[in-house]
């Protein structure tokens, strides 16, 4: 992990946390060479931590600023801050690494910012393993991420991209899909709705023969682990992220 590490001007809250116990949380995880035990040590600190909307800084409007605002998350915040501190040792690194997690290229804008789950996947530090869980009962469809059928944007100023969307339908995650996920996983609940690939993510923990799912819950407005049947209950289908180990 040889890097310059730039020095962010930074949004920082850490909550629960001192920036010494941060420091030392990031140090024991650095020291996990597994990569999902590691991610399974990261994601566990955050259990109970409230849920929080709108904790980003940046719009159109408004200069966007990286922010590291650990007293609430919502889902895409939380993975947010896992996958960025699997890759880190202190916080000066988380700072770095979030900024390249959250941002295209790195660049701290909001025109910038990964808006969508799958935005991650071209970037090196995961791949697309939704076929591999769905084998060929993978469904793809093309969609015009943030434009709705009616044309409009569900975030301003941010133009459509179009891209081939992979997920698992419901109907197919029987006991041997399932089989095939593993701790650490980065799970989307596919979106129906044009212009959305997810609706939903968290992390999937298998312990002791059941599969488990990480995520900040809207409803229990904490961070939670549930069985993930019952968290699937009624989701159309899955997209799936697999973090991969980086030297």
């Amino acid at each position: 992990m040889a890097h310059r590490l730039r020095k962010e001007p930074a949004k920082v809250a850490l909550g629960k946390w001192s920036p010494e116990e941060i420091g030392r949380m990031l140090r024991a995880a650095s020291a996990i060479s597994d990569l999902p035990a590691r991610i399974d040590f990261i994601s566990g600190q955050f259990l109970g931590v409230p849920y929080g909307e709108s904790t980003l800084v940046g719009s159109p409007d408004e200069p966007e600023v990286l922010v590291i605002d650990l007293r609430a998350v919502d889902c895409f915040t939380y993975v947010d801050y896992v996958e960025s501190m699997r890759l880190s040792r202190s916080l000066d690194e988380l700072k770095h690494h979030l900024r390249m997690v959250r941002y295209r290229s790195g660049a701290v804008a909001y025109k910038k910012r990964h808006h969508f789950f799958t935005d991650w996947a071209g970037s090196g530090r995961v791949e697309d393993v939704t076929r591999r869980i769905g084998l060929e009962k993978t469904r793809t469809l093309t969609k015009h991420l943030n434009r709705r059928a009616d044309g409009s944007y569900f975030l301003p100023e941010i133009p459509p991209v179009e891209r081939r969307i992979g997920f698992v339908p419901a109907e197919a995650l029987d006991r041997a899909a399932q089989g095939r996920l593993q701790t650490g996983d980065y799970l989307g609940m596919y979106a129906q709705a044009e212009g959305l690939d997810v609706s939903h993510v968290g992390i999937v923990i298998r312990r002791e023969g059941r599969i488990m799912l990480r995520h900040a819950s809207s409803l229990e407005r904490r961070v939670v682990e549930q069985d993930l049947d019952l968290a699937l209950e009624g989701k159309p289908g899955i997209v799936v992220l697999r973090p991969v180990p980086l030297s």
